[in-house]
């Protein structure tokens, strides 16, 4: 159940196996799982849920395993498990199985073999899952609309619709009966005889776990707590361009999620999403610095370089800026890894953050993690690499 401050319909002092403070994506797949172990879960979100400013906003976002890194290529293709196993819980659709594609032009980045595609599917095939590869006439006749040489295709990838995911996990634990409260500030917070009291603007919550997924707000709760040292190296970035492309009517089912996967060419720092029926009717091509291959120069340097040089047959289409969605920031971490577990000196207070624009899809994953780390003791999953301490201050 969603309250304003001021407006609880449970007592927030009743105490509380889980405080979730941040109500963005990770936040909620937290409460998700956390709730399905029969735990008392509350939110509070500074802003609304779905606010244009926070990730959980828009209308998709892909969802790959394509990573140059084992480990994330591992706990994607978990979260991707995660994700049906939600959607078989919920009854909901919220993946487009589209597949996501990367891809490369000789005349763009001619050292094909150092491509992002083909360093990514190095990666994918060591790990034995299978990717599809086109060469320059395989991609002509499967892909007529797209000018490349080289294109890897993982055909379990593809968009997250966000509408769907929220409204399913809104509706999911409404009837856990995870309250959540918006519009609501957190003041201050203590930690005392193993339990946790957080001062919010609607009300004194106590409870046996905190957990923090406030985005770029994540240190200013941190700061909340007495004697904390953790201060995470948040950075801000966000696409520096993206424009929605609307095909002409007799070329529009060639962009279309049945014929076009997501794809990437992560070299020039560019991703594009096809038509979806019923959730986005134009492609959108987006133009951003990559967190995981840092863009060299090319000739690609616009969404209108790449549509002349990679995908000409949309120069006629009707493009406008994208602007009412992904107006988000991403929280850049300084070390380029996630931030996740326990805030060091604090057993019962863990955090979440530094999603570097590529965490949306591991959403599920995410929130599993933390779920059981706040209410089960322990995660199963290996999270070592992500510990909160590598930042302490002192």
């Amino acid at each position: 159940m969603t309250n304003g401050a001021g407006a609880i319909d449970s007592g927030p002092g009743d105490g509380l196996d889980l405080l979730v403070v941040g109500g963005g994506v990770m936040g909620l797949f937290t409460a998700y799982h956390a709730s399905r172990t029969q735990a008392r879960v509350a939110i509070v979100e500074l802003g609304e849920i779905g606010d244009p400013l926070t990730a959980s906003f828009g209308r998709t976002r892909s969802y790959r395993r394509d990573y140059l890194e084992a480990g994330y290529t591992r706990f994607a293709d978990e979260a991707i498990r995660l994700w049906t196993e939600f959607e078989t819980a919920t009854g909901a659709d919220v993946l487009v199985r589209c597949g996501c594609m990367n891809i490369a032009n000789t005349k763009i980045t001619p050292d094909l073999d150092n491509t992002y595609a083909t360093l990514s599917s190095t990666v994918l095939k060591r790990l034995g899952i299978p990717v599809t590869s086109y060469d320059t006439e395989g991609i002509a006749e499967t892909y007529p609309y797209l000018q490349a040489d080289l294109a890897d295709l993982d055909p379990a990838g593809g968009l997250v619709d966000l509408r769907t995911v929220t409204a399913t996990l809104m509706k999911a634990l409404a009837e856990a009966g995870v309250t959540i409260h918006e519009r609501t500030s957190t003041t201050a917070i203590q930690e005392t005889d193993g339990l946790v009291t957080v001062t919010t603007s609607a009300g004194v919550f106590v409870t046996r776990s905190l957990v923090v997924t406030a985005g770029h707000g994540t240190n200013d709760v941190l700061a909340l707590l007495p004697g904390n040292q953790l201060q995470v190296p948040i950075t801000k970035d966000r696409p520096s361009e993206a424009k929605y492309y609307v095909p002409p009517a007799e070329t529009r089912h060639l962009y279309t999620s049945d014929r076009m996967p997501v794809m990437a060419y992560l070299d020039t720092g560019i991703y594009l999403h096809p038509i979806v029926e019923g959730v986005a009717d134009a492609v959108k091509i987006g133009f951003y610095n990559p967190p995981d291959m840092p863009r060299g120069t090319t000739s690609i340097n616009s969404v209108g370089d790449f549509v002349e040089q990679c995908m000409p047959g949309l120069l006629e289409a009707e493009s406008t800026p994208v602007t009412d969605v992904d107006q988000c920031h991403y929280d850049l971490v300084a070390d380029d890894d996630f931030v996740l577990g326990a805030v060091p000196g604090f057993g019962n207070v863990f955090v979440g953050v530094g999603w570097r624009g590529t965490g949306y899809k591991y959403a599920p994953w995410i929130g599993r993690v933390l779920a059981e780390l706040s209410c089960q003791e322990g995660t199963v999953y290996d999270v070592a690499r992500f510990t909160p301490s590598r930042f302490v201050t002192a």
